[in-house]
């Protein structure tokens, strides 16, 4: 069994006894995606031990053919896709007993599975699929490995650009440009770009703000490849850095080195958080640490596993990780360093390769 695909799917059905039901609705798009290659935007995905039945609609017809092949048996339907999972179901006679995906269920759709599908029992399932893509496989690390490599040349064509007097909006346009010139098939979340006082804020929104001389500029960003993520933030300083400046900026990089080599897998996401955490709280600035240090990355930008002080999960070997520590400080500024980091079988290894020193532009 080759096909990465067909592992997952049969991994999936494996689990599906375990969930007490004969097969598993699928909904969320990434989901879809991870198990059958299919990137399209309208989908709707049963998997059982016997079968796996991919419904789309029309504008799909010649890439879901591409994609996915014969992987799963495919449905075009011309007008609603849930018109074509009932018929489909009717044709499966030993199915009864359904499972749905509850975290990514829209409440309408949950109201279409009482009203028109009532001949089968429906059952809330919960991370089916999202246990399974904690674990990556030695071709997604390469495509997550290629998406790091794309989101640190654009840094590096990025920050000779910056000058005084630029607005933040400016340099994410420049910073998303420089992603699309390397090869980026999109951004998997806005750009964040955020200077001075702004760089105190942990999820800023890039704004007209005027970047002023002596200024922390702090870029948290991503690119995308083939589906899969880099997530990478690094603060710089517009002219010379104040002393000041250099010992906050040496705090988080230390934090983030000692989390970036310490972290395991099978360690809880609480004790992989305690790493940067416990070092940042030990020289004073513990209440300006307040998110979490990271979080999975894969098809999507936030997934499993959690890196925070409330995760008792373990984290799985094989999973894409961020270690992004932080200290923010209300009308001054903020400094974050962001790294990927894979938890292999002989420890960590970080996949993001760009200078965690502090960077003086102009």
């Amino acid at each position: 069994m080759s096909d990465p695909r067909q592992r997952r799917i049969t991994a999936l059905a494996d689990g599906l006894t375990a969930a007490h039901v004969d097969g598993l609705l699928v909904t969320s798009l990434a989901n879809i995606r991870y198990l059958t290659g299919f990137s399209g935007s309208s989908a709707l995905l049963f998997v059982s031990a016997r079968d796996a039945v991919l419904i789309t609609d029309f504008r799909y017809q010649t890439q879901i053919a591409e994609e996915v092949g014969d992987l799963a048996r495919i449905s075009i339907e011309p007008q609603s896709l849930w018109v074509g999972l009932w018929h489909q179901l009717a044709q499966l006679s030993y199915v009864e007993v359904i499972g749905f995906e509850s975290g990514h269920l829209l409440h309408r759709d949950f109201q279409r599975l009482l009203e028109h599908g009532g001949r089968w029992q429906w059952r809330p399932t919960v991370d089916l699929v999202e246990t399974l893509r904690e674990r990556k496989d030695a071709g997604e690390l390469a495509l997550i490995e290629v998406a790091n490599g794309i989101a640190t040349r654009a840094l590096e064509r990025t920050l000779p650009q910056v000058k005084v007097g630029m607005t933040e909006l400016q340099v994410a346009g420049a910073l998303e440009k420089a992603l699309r010139d390397e090869g980026s098939e999109g951004f998997p979340f806005p750009s964040i770009v955020a200077s001075g006082p702004r760089s105190a804020l942990p999820h800023a929104r890039s704004s007209e703000r005027a970047i002023e001389d002596g200024d922390f500029l702090l870029l948290d960003f991503g690119a995308e490849h083939h589906g899969y993520c880099s997530d990478v933030t690094r603060t710089a300083v517009v002219g010379r850095a104040s002393d000041e400046q250099r010992a906050i900026h040496d705090v988080v990089r230390t934090a983030n080195a000692q989390a970036a080599r310490g972290v395991r897998a099978g360690m809880t996401g609480r004790d992989a958080d305690a790493i940067a955490r416990d070092y940042i709280e030990q020289r004073g600035y513990g209440e300006l640490f307040g998110h979490s240090l990271g979080h999975g990355l894969g098809l999507e930008v936030h997934e499993a596993p959690r890196l925070a002080r409330t995760a008792e999960g373990a984290l799985a070997e094989g999973a894409v990780v961020t270690i992004e520590p932080g200290i923010y400080r209300p009308g001054w500024g903020g400094v974050r360093i962001e790294d990927d980091v894979f938890l292999g079988p002989d420890g960590p290894r970080i996949l993001t390769s760009f200078t965690r020193e502090l960077i003086e532009l102009g």
